[in-house]
């Protein structure tokens, strides 16, 4: 993992980004928020299991079948089998050293 400190990279609605191999981070203290990093190292092993691109692939197609059918961006973003699994597993700092091959599909 590569972390980056760069707020002018990220819009305002997002505290930081994963593009493989780097983190994106809005400020400096997030480098401290092990939940946060978390989520983040959750994301890195999606992107490495769906070959990186499938991933991208993935979480757009998902993103817009789940806007279309709630017309609401952030809704759309939640609900978004890829960010279920990150959300719901940041707070286990163990969490990947057992996590199952394609673990979000549990989420969709």
């Amino acid at each position: 993992m590569i972390l980056i400190v760069n707020k002018r990279l990220l819009s305002s609605r997002f505290k930081g980004i994963t593009l493989w191999p780097f983190v994106i981070l809005k400020n400096q203290n997030l480098k401290n928020d092990k939940f946060f990093l978390n989520h983040e190292r959750i994301h890195l092993r999606q992107q490495l299991e769906m070959l990186v691109i499938f991933f991208y692939i993935w979480y757009l197609a998902e993103y817009l079948w789940r806007y279309l059918k709630s017309g609401n961006s952030l809704k759309a973003y939640k609900n978004i089998s890829l960010e279920r699994e990150a959300y719901r597993r940041e707070n286990d700092l163990t969490y990947l050293k057992n996590r199952p091959f394609w673990a979000f599909l549990k989420f969709l």
